[in-house]
């Protein structure tokens, strides 16, 4: 991944990989797997707003 890109489409980029990340956290055959895949999303809503609370 070489390509430069603009910060709408990093943006972008993030938005689309937690969208995933939820939605294989809501597939996953396990809860070990689905707690795997949370803690992406979450890292990745961070980013995404850094506002975002974090988990208690």
């Amino acid at each position: 991944m070489t390509d430069i890109v603009d910060a709408d489409e990093l943006l972008r980029r993030l938005r689309a990989a937690r969208d995933w990340a939820r939605g294989e956290e809501r597939r996953a055959p396990d809860e070990v797997t689905a707690t795997a895949y949370r803690a992406v999303r979450r890292v990745l809503e961070r980013l995404v707003d850094p506002s975002h609370p974090s988990p208690s």
